[in-house]
């Protein structure tokens, strides 16, 4: 057989991999309507935890009091800050009683550790359905709370929530940010639906705290500095504990980097964890990765060669139809329409990003979360 008939059926698997995952297995949130989530007045305990985040709790920590709900608590983390982070978290908590501040320490084993001050802040907490976000973080609603706790129920403890970065106009790094945000969520949210979820984001996070107990919290993964997020809902979430919640009023919205090296260190943080993840979920997204890869250097090599090239490019094409309606739903779901005019051109950036990120992580490891 000839190197280009291995070439040939060796695309039309890997373009066929691709359709299935954005046709039918994202496609299980990209084309299904989702459910409003209901009134409740379950007591909800807000945690932030901040780590020299002085000028943004004074920017974004008023969206938070100001949310129409009528039963929480925030509880503030000062993770050890060499800033003025504790005096403005005291002076909102002198204005507002139901404000609690966790004060924490840095100490030898624990050092620069995110999870051990959130872990004191878990257990600080007066109620038991706990809702995380980060210090730079905005509602885009008063009724994120609302939204976020009208999930709970008896059986859904764990609520993964929608965390979007703020539009710069004329800035293709934020476009490429937000995309890679998209397909981010449109993956974690779709694996969810499926039974299978495997990852939240920090920014916008719900669960009820019997289930930190549950897995001795981040005891598991206390070496990994960065992971409380979707680490912790790796080995926690399952198929009947978990929902999401991606109604417009649920979203938060934070500011991006703006450099591509202030970027590619957050991601390296990020993907970092990956490697904890369950065999089954590093499998699937392994896969998705690699034929995405593959598709791209299998239809150049290809239609560059002009082997069976009408036949190439038909199925190129349907590939790309799949890929914009299913990303075209979800991107409308989450108000990330803008980015579908680059599509192509954010994939194959991406794609390079990703694979510098993978090679940069194993010569070295990120060690902090600030």
């Amino acid at each position: 057989m000839m190197l280009l008939d291995v070439i040939f059926y060796s695309f039309v698997v890997v373009a066929s991999i691709q359709v299935v995952y954005y046709g039918v297995l994202f496609g299980s949130f990209s084309f299904k309507k989702e459910e409003r989530s209901k009134q409740t007045s379950l007591p909800i305990s807000i945690l932030i935890c901040a780590k020299n985040e002085a000028k943004n709790l004074k920017k974004f920590l008023p969206s938070i009091l100001e949310q129409r709900y009528s039963n929480f608590e925030v509880v503030l983390i000062n993770d050890a800050s060499i800033d003025d982070t504790l005096d403005v978290m005291e002076a909102f908590a002198a204005k507002h009683d139901n404000i609690k501040i966790v004060n924490v320490k840095n100490i030898e084993a624990f050092w620069a550790n995110k999870k051990y001050a959130l872990t004191l802040g878990i257990k600080a907490a007066t109620h038991t359905n706990l809702l995380f976000t980060d210090a730079d973080c905005k509602p885009v609603s008063n009724y994120w709370i609302s939204e976020m706790a009208g999930c709970f129920n008896k059986e859904n403890t764990i609520i993964l929530g929608y965390g979007a970065y703020n539009k710069i106009k004329k800035s293709f790094l934020n476009k490429l940010i937000r995309y890679e945000t998209l397909l981010t969520a449109i993956q974690y949210f779709s694996f969810a639906k499926l039974g299978t979820p495997f990852m939240g984001v920090g920014r916008n996070l719900a669960y009820n705290r019997e289930e930190f107990y549950k897995t001795n919290g981040f005891i598991k993964h206390i070496d990994v500095r960065s992971g409380d997020d979707d680490l912790f809902i790796n080995e926690a979430a399952n198929s009947k504990n978990t929902t999401i919640c991606c109604t417009k009023e649920s979203f938060t919205t934070s500011n991006p980097k703006t450099t591509f090296n202030q970027w590619f260190r957050q991601k390296r943080r990020h993907v970092s964890t990956a490697n904890r993840y369950q065999f089954k979920h590093k499998a699937l997204l392994a896969l998705f990765y690699i034929s995405q890869i593959l598709f791209w250097v299998l239809s150049i090599i290809l239609i560059s060669s002009l082997y069976y090239w009408p036949f190439i490019v038909g199925l190129v094409v349907f590939r790309f139809i799949v890929q914009y309606l299913s990303v075209g739903f979800s991107a409308k779901k989450l108000n990330e329409t803008d980015v579908l005019y680059l599509l192509p051109f954010l994939e194959l950036f991406l794609i390079g990003f990703q694979l510098t990120i993978f090679i940069a992580n194993l010569i070295s490891k990120p060690k902090y979360w600030k």
